[in-house]
């Protein structure tokens, strides 16, 4: 049964890419549209960033996750190396948890 749900997602996800690029010159979009796409990508991207950032199983993932967050999104504004925004941000977050901090 699962194998058939996994198949089914897959299926319908090659269905949905393949109706973009074969859908891209039949259908015309008004320009407002045409302007809201990009934006409206990066506002699903943000929901998506902030909601793992701060909640867990539907819940307040508490301090120590945002602060990780908080830490690698600086570094990351700073232009630091990709490895050293990973490590910060685990490490603070797993210092944080060490001091008992939720």
């Amino acid at each position: 049964m699962l194998i058939a749900v996994i198949l089914a997602l897959a299926v319908g996800t090659y269905a949905l890419r393949l109706a973009g690029v074969v859908l891209r010159d039949r259908l015309a979009l008004p320009d407002g549209v045409s302007r809201l796409l990009p934006i409206a990508a990066a506002t699903l991207l943000a929901a998506l960033a902030v909601t793992a950032a701060l909640t867990e199983a539907g819940a307040f993932a508490g301090f120590a996750r945002p602060a990780g967050v908080l830490v690698g999104a600086v570094l990351a504004w700073r232009r630091a190396p990709f490895v050293a925004v990973v490590v910060a941000a685990a490490g603070t977050a797993a210092l944080l948890r060490l001091l008992g901090v939720p």
